[in-house]
């Protein structure tokens, strides 16, 4: 596991607590649905990358 590995993880980690976050706090929608896109892209490419499918 490399650092690019460690810090998409990281990031979609933080972008889920975030749509958590926005959610209780009763943002628009649209906010929420970006955060959660973000983060489930962050979240596959790092681990895709540890997997080593993706490079």
């Amino acid at each position: 596991m490399n650092g690019l590995n460690t810090v998409l993880i990281v990031l979609g980690l933080f972008l889920a607590g975030g749509v958590y976050s926005f959610q209780k706090q009763k943002m628009p929608k649209s906010v929420i649905v970006l955060l959660a896109l973000g983060s489930a892209m962050c979240l596959a490419a790092g681990i895709l990358r540890i997997q080593g499918i993706w490079e």
